[in-house]
């Protein structure tokens, strides 16, 4: 059948894939896993040679499961597991779509599967406790989809664009302008983003203009992390068309910041465009500065300012907290010998920005505590980057007395270093197997900390060493930790163990210390994993604890 009759064939294994997803089938067993694994890794094959058929059949499947209407909390995990599933599939036979897809199928992908996967991207309600996943897988479809399909769908992009220059509503819908922070920008592509926003920018309404800065700098990162070669080339040798659109930008962005809470929204993407300018940046270091830089420069003088806290405004000094981060970021994919003078930039902040956001007496905070953690996990790395050896903020993240987030930063931090290399300059984890005590003692404490809140038998306490006592102070808890406290120690406690497994040297290793004690440490980190197998209220630790013991 396959051969003599490919369509059928091919609808066949669709049918039979949409025939097997948990929302027609119900609770998923081993059996029905293994079967719908299988479906997929066939659908993802045949698409290498039937590519339109396979997407325009899970096109929809997709389509005809976003508008089920379910009733009940199972009904409801099935819908979810079977759009993740749907959503996987079409990610993994996109990523593989063959080059000669011919444009018809590229107008086809964009107008038939763009709204359904827009439809998590944008209308995917906050209170769905799986939509954070959903978006997030959703956003991985078209990353895949746009880096064979750029041209269609940027040409959504900029009839959007176009569209609302031209509007006068006030509340307008920007959904179209957001997928800039989804799609795959090689170098050449992000030109063409800065020279498409540069042109329509100020004919926009304030709402589309937000949009835009919001999306134009996730769009930055994007390039930078999937295409370093190319930012590092940047810095070798200066881009003048590339320095132009960001400079044009950056003076339409500095008219559009009139007020304090404007300057606010984009400080953030200011300091972007600026780094795209090698040559701007130069010019502002020395004492003369070229006129039309002017702008710039008193830029980086309201941000110094903001950050040291003489901005006169909460909003400026978080907003300059975010900005310096993201320059410190940007600063790591640049070999410093390439050009030093971002490297002063950064020295000349780096350190009112640490003082800011590692201030146990005064934690950073904007009401928002997962992107504050984000923020203080990219700081961390990108000084870990910068200068691995200078770890005060380290020390302070290790006390006792800091707060717990502090603790759950560093951890996530150094998990991001040891699994985060891909340049050849970023320092690697052994520049940190100093602190090795003391992180045995933070796991120690946490895992105690966690069984007892539980309510399981208590852990058996490791042994803080001496020379831990002696660096920090000693925190005093309660009996018996409250449920918000339980909470965030296990939180941290599964980052411990999956930081444990990334490396486990990282708090095996004992400088200068004799045999009978390396041996006791490793031991009692060993029946500390060994006490978290059996914990069933804590599964997920559990299974991680598991796998770090193989």
């Amino acid at each position: 059948m396959a051969a003599h009759r490919p369509v059928e064939w091919v609808q066949a294994v669709v049918s039979r894939f949409d025939e097997q997803l948990p929302i027609k089938t119900g609770q998923q067993n081993t059996h029905t896993k293994v079967s719908t694994e299988h479906n997929k890794e066939c659908l993802i094959n045949i698409s290498k040679y039937k590519f339109s058929l396979v997407i325009s059949g899970l096109t929809t499947i997709l389509k005809n499961v976003n508008n089920m209407r379910i009733f009940g909390e199972a009904a409801e995990k099935n819908l979810y597991l079977s759009q993740l599933i749907i959503l996987d599939t079409l990610e993994k036979c996109l990523a593989g779509q063959p080059k000669d897809t011919m444009r018809l199928d590229e107008t086809m992908l964009v107008k038939q599967l763009l709204p359904e996967i827009c439809h998590f991207l944008h209308t995917c309600r906050e209170g769905n406790q799986h939509a954070a996943e959903l978006r997030n897988s959703a956003s991985g479809v078209l990353f895949s989809l746009s880096c064979n399909n750029f041209n269609a769908v940027f040409s959504r992009i900029s009839t959007r664009l176009q569209e609302l220059t031209v509007c006068s509503e006030d509340n307008v819908d920007v959904h179209d302008i957001e997928l800039l922070q989804y799609i795959n920008v090689d170098c050449a592509k992000l030109k063409r983003l800065l020279k498409e926003t540069a042109f329509k920018f100020k004919a926009l309404k304030k709402v589309a203009q937000l949009a835009v800065i919001n999306s134009l700098e996730k769009a930055f990162w994007n390039w930078v992390e999937n295409y370093p070669d190319e930012f590092t080339k940047l810095y070798q040798i200066p881009q003048t068309d590339m320095a132009e659109c960001a400079e044009k930008l950056f003076d339409l962005v500095d008219g559009f910041a009139e007020s304090t809470k404007r300057k606010a929204a984009v400080w953030p993407l200011q300091i972007i465009l600026l780094i795209l300018c090698p040559e701007i940046i130069q010019d502002i270091s020395k004492d003369v500065v070229d006129e039309n830089n002017m702008n710039k420069k008193l830029f980086l003088d309201s941000l110094r300012k903001a950050l040291a806290g003489h901005g006169g405004s909460r909003q400026l000094t978080e907003s300059a907290a975010i900005a310096c981060v993201k320059l410190c970021k940007a600063s790591t994919y640049i070999n410093w010998e390439d050009n030093s003078v971002i490297f002063l930039l950064v020295q000349s902040m780096v350190v009112d920005l640490k003082n800011l956001l590692f201030n146990p007496s005064k934690p950073f905070s904007r009401g928002s505590q997962p992107a504050d953690v984000d923020l203080m996990i990219d700081c961390l790395v990108s000084c870990f980057r910068i200068s691995p050896h200078n770890n005060q903020h380290f020390k302070i993240c290790l006390a006792q007395n800091s707060p717990s987030t502090f603790h759950y930063v560093l951890v996530n931090s150094l998990h991001r270093i040891i699994t985060n290399s891909a340049l050849d300059w970023w320092p690697k984890i052994d520049a940190v197997y100093c602190h090795s005590v003391e992180l045995r003692n933070m796991f120690g404490e946490t895992l105690h900390k966690a069984v007892q809140g539980c309510g399981a038998h208590p852990a058996i306490r490791m042994a803080p060493s001496l020379t831990f006592k002696e660096k920090v102070t000693s925190l005093k808890f309660k009996e018996k930790p409250t449920d918000l406290e339980t909470r965030s120690y296990k939180y941290l406690l599964l980052s411990m163990v999956k930081l444990i497994h990334a490396d486990p040297k990282l708090l095996l290793c004992n400088p200068r210390k004799q045999g009978p004690e390396t041996q006791g440490s490793t031991a009692e980190l060993i029946t500390g994993l060994v006490q978290l197998v059996p914990q069933s209220h804590m599964p997920e630790i559990a299974q991680e604890a598991m796998e770090v013991r193989r």
